[in-house]
């Protein structure tokens, strides 16, 4: 009875076990998407851009004797379509393998799919698909199409979508200008009220950089850079903000790591740097009887003064003091613009509507409906800063003096 007992057992733990790969494909059978882009075309289609890893080069195959890996690291292919699905199918009459896209890890969208069309049948077809990973970065093509930035090849990430990924992570923790933002993210802020969503944007030199010999020299004919913000409102891109509106977006965000703040001191312009190490920035709202709306911007900061081109004693409490106010300013100063901005495009992309939800659901439900055009461009914003000098370096004094 044991014998039989155990018997049966076995077949059925092979039976569940085997059955978990009924649909299983082998790697080589596989063609790994490691991005995908999307443009516009006049006619109203899309095109459709996969990046296609090509496994021997990522590994670090070569050509014998030279060094040199005998082809890219990845593959670019092409087609237009109506809809994305149609597009997906059509790609498959130039690959011999299977389009996998369970490792694609971008999603670029062209500046003028964003603006004319808008964003959401896009990521309303990728939500749908098994296959894509939510956690996909996002970012917006500036002033190139999307095709441009799949085929830009990078002379330090050998896969190009790497080398956009790893450089928004590099930008917003050093900087503090860009922020990086996934599928499951935007769709979030997409569908929800009360917060539009901002998207960094990258910008390439049309065809300078899809070849290999374009990445062997030590300056790249073609790069991938940075460039700013995509303004969403309603699902379309409205606008793109730099330096330090982008800047007072990331802080009212909360989303700033590190940055370096430039202060003038006495009539010398950025006549000292401050490199902040940590902050925290807290928004609460106060949604007064009269229907006055009134946010509260509290941001505290430490940090370290990194540089300084002028005479001063950093030894002096007054010094410091004085420095901190002006780094006070200067900060504050990039959040009023940020406000400024997001208030003259009447789109909400600060989450105030997120927290006047949070303090009083029942005054959110008569706003929500007009909060962009009524109600937000109203809004009266306090911003209080707080910073702290950490340490000065190993020297007080600077080698000139006066």
């Amino acid at each position: 009875m044991k014998t039989r007992l155990c018997c049966l057992t076995s077949a059925l733990l092979g039976i569940i076990l085997l059955s978990g790969c009924w649909s299983n494909e082998e790697l080589p059978d596989l063609a790994l998407v490691s991005a995908m882009g999307v443009d516009l075309e006049k006619d109203g289609r899309y095109t459709v851009t996969v990046q296609v890893i090509n496994p021997g080069n990522v590994a670090g195959e070569s050509t014998q004797g030279t060094g040199e890996s005998a082809s890219p690291p990845v593959s670019t292919f092409t087609e237009s379509g109506w809809n994305l699905t149609e597009i997906n199918r059509k790609i498959s009459k130039k690959v011999s393998r299977h389009m996998y896209y369970a490792h694609t890890n971008l999603i670029v969208i062209s500046e003028k799919l964003a603006q004319e069309k808008g964003i959401l049948q896009v990521f309303e077809v990728l939500e749908r698909d098994h296959e894509f990973r939510s956690s996909a970065k996002v970012v917006i093509s500036y002033r190139s199409d999307a095709e441009d930035i799949m085929k830009t090849l990078s002379s330090i990430d050998k896969v190009p979508s790497d080398k956009i990924i790893n450089t928004m992570k590099a930008t917003e923790k050093a900087w503090g200008e860009h922020v990086s933002v996934s599928i499951r993210e935007l769709i979030a802020k997409l569908v929800s009220s009360g917060e539009e969503p901002v998207v960094t944007t990258f910008h390439t030199t049309r065809n300078k950089g899809e070849t290999l010999q374009s990445i062997q020299q030590t300056n790249p004919a073609g790069r991938l850079k940075a460039a700013g913000l995509a303004v969403f409102k309603d699902g379309r891109m409205v606008d793109m903000t730099t330096g330090e509106t982008s800047k007072g977006i990331v802080w009212l965000l909360n989303k700033v790591k590190n940055t370096a703040v430039s202060v003038n001191w006495e009539g010398e312009k950025h006549a000292a740097v401050y490199d902040l190490m940590r902050q925290q920035t807290k928004v609460t709202a106060d949604v007064e009887k009269g229907g006055d709306i009134r946010m509260k911007v509290d941001i505290a900061a430490e940090g370290n003064a990194s540089e300084v081109k002028i005479p001063i004693n950093l030894a002096s409490p007054d010094v410091l003091n004085k420095m901190e106010q002006k780094v006070e300013e200067t900060i504050k100063q990039s959040i009023l613009s940020a406000v400024d901005k997001a208030q003259d495009l009447e789109t909400d992309i600060l989450g105030f509507g997120a927290v006047v939800h949070r303090t009083d659901p029942e005054a959110w439900k008569r706003w929500k409906k007009e909060w962009d055009e009524r109600y937000f461009p109203d809004v009266q914003v306090d911003v209080s800063v707080d910073v702290f000098i950490r340490r000065t370096g190993l020297r007080n004094e600077p080698f000139h003096r006066n």
